[in-house]
């Protein structure tokens, strides 16, 4: 497949031809209202403009819903002296000086931001950074104090004992910041008054929200919760923890907080699930891992109800796809990381990944919805970085780190990332990832939240490619044409994150995809249409199919496309867009369609390969990196999903 439309009709059409907005069956609580139909999106009366009257997304909002500050235990020791403040400004596209000294500015600002601090323990650092004495009482917390007044590698030792202390549940309660201690109130009003000062609607939304800590074991359940009102719906209740009695580990009490929330004060939540690579099998369940029954309806309701997305790739490795889930697939093995939980006190078995990774997942909730009725991993796609730094950095020349004793220099290679008595977290084994792309109407919180839960989202590991992903019943060839896309597609099918339903008489969904190169990174090599489906028999199926790609390639006998090749230079770290293609477009249908089989859609873009930040770090401080460490990248994007019911 060749480009069809020039650079300049490319950009023109991905910008004021846009996402169709998927209406829903009632107005159900944590889901907006149900939207106008076409009749609506395009008014009767007729206007020499084109882009007149118009009610639907016509712009992508680029952002990250999850980073932590100073503010949270884990990132306070680890050596982050940077507040919530500070993440929203660095955000905005001011320059900062980070914790380690260095000065760092974003190369283009976001246009949201969520500071997702731990609930749990939300105060703790600061006391212990002050010396408070009733910290300084306790041997253990005298102990962490001075290991973090040391700072260095033996603040990042204090980090990883306190994580190891509370996912393994030996963390000393004398030094424990609960909810409703001074500490706490203090600490979660500082985060509102932060979001509140720093949200500018129409030119940059700063969002409330916390990370629900979830580990019990160091299985990883962390979910992010976001608030669509402002502060005064905030201010009225405090985060919900995994502190006992009042907080909860398991998922369900979240969701029953959630719901309270809301009854409460007629505010509205969501949940990113996220990480799943780091749950050991329990992220994605099929089992309770709590009650060791099988799932029953009301958990995929309330999950579906609440967790509308899910972060398929951060820092801490890439949830799309495994390899041994897919072997078929050559780009499913794209920073992998499966050594175990986030503590690794529990080593991987092969049986764990099925419940950890996006692809599979989405298609188990097929599965279950054969079962249930309902399904419970129906999600859209999101990244965002999980920085520790309160330094939104996801660009491969301008990475900070997981956390401030990773932060950029030449000796940072020779640091791991985290260590503990069970293994380590190499510092290169980091991925410079990932960003959340949202269709909105408008950059608020009101738009942005409810494009959330309507899954008109999309993930990148980094740049900030535009892709569309329409899915319908008519599109045709002539429609990859079209100098608005997106206007056909709205009008033709459903956007990413909709739904097919019945199929008419012998016809195969047809989908519109369409990608346009991010103007300060890689050429686009291909675009990628990944189908999951369940047989008659209940059994799971993958296909991963190229769709559209740059060059004059063709499939070969194995129906897989070759290369697009590799201009990097590893040792300047540099590369050249002289193979790849700036924009693709295609309408493709599915070759292998069974209107009697439910299936899932959605697609992968890929870019020509690149420097990857270990590159950029050789480079610049002249030094030697191990052997083992990758040293180029192909960056990517997933769509949010598209399902067909039969």
């Amino acid at each position: 497949m060749r480009n069809r439309m020039s650079p300049r009709s490319m950009v023109v059409a991905l910008m004021i031809g846009t996402l169709a907005v998927p209406a829903f069956a009632g107005d159900t609580v944590g889901l907006p209202a149900p939207t106008e139909g076409a009749e609506g999106a395009f008014p009767s009366q007729k206007h020499f403009s084109p882009y007149a009257g118009r009610n639907f997304p016509t712009q992508v909002f680029w952002g990250d819903t999850h980073l932590h500050t100073g503010m949270s235990f884990d990132a306070g020791s680890f050596g982050c002296r940077l507040g919530p403040e500070d993440a929203y400004r660095f955000a905005r596209g001011e320059e900062l000086t980070s914790s380690t000294g260095l000065q760092v500015k974003l190369s283009r600002p976001l246009d949201f931001l969520v500071v997702a601090d731990h609930s749990d323990n939300m105060g703790f650092f600061p006391r212990l950074f002050s010396g408070d004495p009733e910290m300084l009482a306790d041997p253990t917390g005298k102990r962490w104090y001075e290991m973090v007044q040391e700072g260095g590698q033996q603040g990042v030792a204090a980090a990883v004992e306190i994580i190891e202390a509370f996912s393994q549940g030996t963390f000393p309660e004398a030094l424990a910041s609960p909810p409703g201690s001074e500490a706490y109130r203090s600490a979660w009003e500082e985060t509102i008054d932060a979001a509140e000062k720093y949200n500018d609607p129409g030119r940059f939304t700063a969002f409330i929200g916390y990370e629900w800590t979830s580990n019990t074991g160091g299985n990883n359940l962390h979910r992010v919760v976001i608030y669509r009102g402002d502060g005064d719906e905030a201010r009225v209740t405090e985060p919900y923890t995994t502190l006992q009695p009042a907080g909860s580990d398991n998922p369900r009490d979240l969701w029953r907080w959630m719901a309270s929330y809301h009854e409460r004060t007629g505010g509205r939540l969501l949940a990113i699930a996220h990480n799943g690579n780091l749950s050991n099998g329990i992220m994605f369940p099929i089992v309770d891992s709590f009650t060791g029954q099988s799932l029953d309806r009301v958990y995929a309701e309330t999950r579906m109800k609440w967790e509308p997305l899910y972060e398929a790739t951060q820092i801490k490795g890439d949830g799309e796809a495994h390899p041994l889930l897919s072997p078929d697939d050559e780009f499913a093995d794209y920073e992998t990381w499966d050594q175990g939980n986030l503590d690794l006190s529990v080593k991987k078995v092969d049986e764990m990944l099925q419940y950890e990774y996006a692809r599979t997942a989405l298609q188990i909730g097929l599965q279950l919805e054969r079962e249930l009725g309902v399904n419970p991993y129906k999600f859209g796609m999101i990244g965002s970085t999980d920085s520790h730094t309160a330094l939104a950095t996801a660009e491969e020349e301008n990475f900070f780190g997981k956390h401030s004793g990773t932060e950029p220099g030449p000796a940072r290679y020779k640091h791991p990332m985290a260590e503990t008595a069970n293994g380590r977290y190499e510092s290169w084994d980091m991925v410079g990832s990932g960003l959340a792309a949202v269709w909105a109407r408008e950059n608020t919180r009101e738009a942005i939240f409810d494009a959330m839960m309507r899954k008109e989202t999309y993930a990148t590991t980094g740049p900030r490619m535009m892709v569309r992903f329409f899915g319908g019943w008519e599109f045709e060839e002539a429609d990859a044409q079209s100098r608005l896309p997106g206007q056909i597609g709205y009008t033709k099918g459903v956007p990413m994150g909709g739904d097919l339903r019945n199929a008419p008489d012998g016809m195969a969904p047809s989908f519109l995809v369409a990608a346009l190169k991010d103007p300060f990174s890689g050429n686009l090599d291909r675009i990628q249409i990944v189908k999951g489906w369940v047989d008659s028999a209940g059994e799971r199926h993958e296909k991963v199919y190229d769709v559209a790609w740059s060059g004059d390639r063709s499939p070969g006998a194995d129906g897989k496309l070759s290369p697009v090749g590799n201009t990097v230079d590893v040792a300047n770290a540099t590369w050249t867009n002289t193979i790849g293609a700036p924009e693709l477009i295609t309408v493709w249908r599915d070759p292998d369609f069974d209107a009697d089989m439910p299936a899932v859609y959605y697609a992968r873009v890929l870019e020509i390969p690149t420097p990857r930040w270990t590159a950029y770090e050789a480079q610049r401080f002249g030094i030697t990196l191990p052997p083992e460490a990758e040293m180029v990248t192909q960056e990517r994007a997933y769509t949010s999903p598209i399902w067909y019911t039969p």
